[in-house]
């Protein structure tokens, strides 16, 4: 089985049947190649239906959750895309699919210079990456179109909801024990809030820690 025949298998059984529809986001799923963003330890799982460790104590999510995080900030293609988390870039490759620009920021060191060498590589030249604590988001860039978080916070990033333009969507998950994926829509008179589906990220590091820990 090549490598092609397992991404749109992967696409045919574990995202289109869970309900993910948008026409982009699965071309995207069948196009990036998964496989080159894991350790080579798991190179035989790349197109399962789980996450896979990446080293740090990180993953990388579960193909649906990628694509369902996608699909619902209803991303045109014009977009300016704030994501918090690079990780391994697998995700910030399907968005840079999707969008003109993706600004990206990852913590670790390590996986921030792995992820940029591995987009670099397979020619994502719209990514503008950083290393940093993503708390903060990327103001002298703000306003984006849409702000997507791969770690779980303890609540929500104040400076990530006020870095997002009237109209978009920011998709985040809030938790400890227990997670929810939650979206917010930016109005002209505030933020409007859904709750999508309870899931399981690693826990977001560094301010975000240092602010839940407080009385």
């Amino acid at each position: 089985m090549t490598r092609q025949t397992e991404r749109d298998s992967m696409v045919e059984q574990q995202i289109m049947t869970r309900g993910v529809k948008d026409p982009r986001v699965l071309r995207a799923m069948r196009h990036v190649p998964r496989h080159q963003f894991i350790p080579t330890a798991y190179a035989e799982e790349a197109y399962e239906d789980h996450p896979l460790p990446i080293g740090y104590n990180q993953t990388i999510s579960q193909p649906y959750i990628v694509a369902f995080m996608a699909e619902m900030l209803r991303l045109e293609g014009h977009e300016k895309v704030l994501e918090i988390g690079t990780g391994s870039g697998y995700q910030t490759a399907v968005l840079a699919e999707l969008v003109s620009k993706v600004f990206t920021i990852e913590i670790v060191e390590h996986l921030a210079k792995q992820a940029a060498k591995t987009l670099k590589g397979l020619a994502y030249n719209t990514v503008c990456a950083r290393l940093g604590d993503g708390y903060q988001g990327w103001a002298e860039e703000a306003p984006f179109q849409a702000i997507i978080v791969t770690a779980a916070a303890g609540h929500v990033p104040q400076p990530l909801l006020a870095q997002l333009a009237v109209g978009s969507r920011m998709i985040v998950p809030i938790g400890t024990n227990s997670q929810k994926l939650l979206l917010f829509y930016r109005t002209t008179k505030g933020y409007e809030t859904t709750e999508l589906l309870p899931v399981s990220f690693v826990p977001m590091t560094g301010k975000s820690q240092d602010i839940s820990s407080l009385p």
